[in-house]
Parts: C-alpha cells; sequence; structure tokens
C-alpha cells in the first residue's frame, strides 16, 4: 500500500500480516481524495476513525493537513499507525493516535472538533451508534465539518441523523463512500 500524493505520494506504508484488516484500495482513496481535497488546508483537523494502516489520515497530512487524530481499538492497528508515521519521519506534534474503539471515542466530549472525519468499521458492524453521536455530539465536527462513511454498497445507512444530512453517495464496485455535513 502507497500513499498517493502529495508531500508522502509514492511511499510504502506496511500492511498488517493478518487479513483481519480491510485496507481502503488505492483508487477508491483517489476517489475520495478528488472529492476531499478542496477542503485540506494546512489549518485542517482530519479524524481517521477505525483507522487500521492509518492510510486515509496519512494520506490527508500528505495532502496538507494540520493535524490528524487516528483511532483504533486494536493496539496493533495503533502500533502499525505509529509504525508508518514513524517510517515517514511525520512530526509527532501533527498526529495523535488513540487505541479505543468507534463508540467510546464518539460518545465522549471533545475540547476540539474535527473539519473531516473518515469513519471505516468493519462491514458488519453496527454504524447506528456512531452515526447518532455525529449526528447529535456537537464537539466532533466543527462548523461546516464533514463525515465520510465507507461501507458495503447494499448496508443501509439513512440518509439523516440528528444535525447530519447525507448529499452525495460515490459507489466503487461493493463499496460505497456516504458524504454527510451539517443540516
Amino acid at each position: 500500500m502507497r500513499i498517493i500524493s502529495g508531500l508522502y505520494g509514492g511511499r510504502q506504508l506496511k500492511s498488517p500480516s493478518d487479513n483481519k484488516t480491510r485496507p481502503t484500495s488505492d483508487r477508491l482513496r483517489e476517489t475520495l481524495f478528488n472529492v476531499l481535497a478542496p477542503r485540506i488546508d494546512d489549518e485542517t483537523r482530519f479524524l481517521d476513525l477505525c483507522a487500521g494502516t492509518g492510510a486515509i489520515g496519512i494520506e490527508a497530512l500528505s495532502r496538507g493537513a494540520a493535524f490528524v487524530t487516528f483511532v483504533d481499538k486494536s493496539k496493533k492497528a495503533c502500533a502499525l499507525i505509529e509504525q508508518n508515521l514513524d517510517t515517514l519521519a511525520v512530526p509527532e506534534e501533527a498526529t495523535d493516535v488513540l487505541g479505543l474503539d468507534a463508540e467510546n471515542f464518539t460518545g465522549r466530549e471533545h475540547p476540539t472538533g474535527w473539519d473531516i472525519a473518515f469513519f471505516d468499521p468493519p462491514y458488519d458492524a453496527d454504524y447506528s451508534l456512531v452515526l447518532h453521536e455525529f449526528g447529535f455530539n456537537k464537539t466532533l465536527l466543527n462548523d461546516d465539518g464533514l463525515l465520510v462513511v465507507e461501507h458495503h454498497t447494499k448496508k443501509h445507512i439513512p440518509d439523516e441523523v440528528g444535525s447530519l444530512r447525507r448529499w452525495r453517495i460515490l459507489k466503487q464496485g461493493e463499496t460505497s463512500l456516504s458524504f454527510f455535513e451539517r443540516n
């Protein structure tokens, strides 16, 4: 797996040796960042939720995001993210890696929110609690913040949850990206 573009473009990332992690394909990551590019600048705070290898968050850093929070419940995934960040020599003050499950993380109050959040749990997971938190917990997304959810195309994701409204769906094979913003 490699970083597609930006500061770390072309650099390889380590992937887990097991098959428990389903990394977002290079093609889908490129599609995602083509949509996100106008929203990423040197002040962007990015959240990579269920981060796995950290490829999405690292791609955001590579393309100019100021700060990325990586969240994954797996200690092995967090260690792999740290290893990938160290390999690329990403400044420590630009990242935070947290070993928490998505429900625990989103259920907390946060002193500073994020401009873009990417949520990519296992496809068989129940997305509803995390979506509910994003819809009702005002400390997760900043004003004009964006939530992107990766899911299996056949999985039902509601069009509205609390203050969130889905405004776009991108489908690529059996995978979809749902884009949400505040009403």
